[in-house]
């Protein structure tokens, strides 16, 4: 299983979680235990804290993501621009010093 798939099936499991949490404070107003502004409230922070943890998540991945892309040094446009840049360059001297035109 690629980490792809562990985070993707993470986030589907925390959205499913976050139907069943609505569907027990739905049952616990209906039953009379909570009133409908305690249940929307119980919902809001839950939504909101699994939303947090959501972001969190995001950011670490990415951290994690950035920080292995930079210790793996792929060559970016610039890099691979000036390295073009200076093999023009030298192919100009070269013609020059052996007196052919380019």
């Amino acid at each position: 299983m690629s980490v792809f798939d562990i985070i993707r099936n993470s986030l589907l499991a925390g959205l499913g979680m976050q139907e069943k949490v609505r569907e027990f404070v739905d049952e616990l107003v209906k039953k009379g235990e909570l009133s409908e502004s305690q249940g929307a409230k119980i919902v809001k922070e839950w939504s909101e804290k699994a939303e947090k943890s959501t972001e969190d998540l995001s950011k670490g991945l990415n951290e994690a993501v950035t920080s292995a892309l930079d210790k793996i040094k792929f060559s970016t446009k610039e890099d691979i621009d000036a390295l073009h840049r200076k093999i023009d360059d030298l192919t100009a001297r070269i013609a020059k010093i052996e007196g052919t035109k380019e």
